[in-house]
């Protein structure tokens, strides 16, 4: 009798995915810094609009909750259906998604800093949420990239999904 082997899936892009994601959120933080919400991107001005912040693991869970409710994002992604249960992270390098048991894990206030407490960052997790098969594609693949960037289109707003898409394509991510 043969026993399948799961076939893990080679993750090449996870470093260009998250180097792009801390150039948008320095951009980000930049602009409420200095209260200045135009930038020039490419020789464009685009003004962005405000990335929600998060004080608990309570107000993550209701944003997530509320983004897997919209109509839109139920009708593209099955999983949306699905909830996730959001929960505090020991760790401060990371937030990670739990596949197995639909878990987003993201660590809270340490060293002054709430740097995962952000809306950028819970789309994230909840992009790996929303794939219907994990273990078939990249983790930080093409599909999850199209996922991210239309959850950030969706939710953002679309100046923030085109930063993000450029920083991306800027760091040789390839897209969905």
């Amino acid at each position: 009798m043969h026993t399948a082997v799961p076939v893990t899936v080679r993750d090449s892009q996870r470093a260009k995915v998250y180097d792009a994601e801390q150039l948008v959120r320095g951009v980000f933080d930049r602009a409420d810094e200095h209260g200045v919400r135009t930038v020039e991107l490419y020789g464009s001005q685009l003004t962005l609009p405000i990335e929600r912040r998060f004080a608990s693991v309570e107000s993550v869970q209701s944003y997530a909750d509320k983004v897997l409710a919209l109509n839109w994002v139920r009708a593209q992604w099955a999983r949306a259906a699905v909830s996730v249960r959001v929960r505090s992270r020991a760790g401060t390098a990371a937030a990670h998604y739990e596949a197995g048991d639909a878990v987003l894990a993201v660590p809270l206030h340490t060293g002054g800093t709430a740097w995962a407490l952000r809306e950028l960052v819970v789309l994230h997790e909840l992009a790996h949420h929303l794939e219907s098969a994990p273990a078939a594609v990249a983790p930080h693949g093409p599909e999850f990239c199209g996922r991210y960037l239309d959850l950030v289109d969706g939710v953002v707003g679309p100046e923030a999904a085109l930063l993000l898409r450029v920083t991306m394509l800027g760091c040789g991510v390839r897209l969905g």
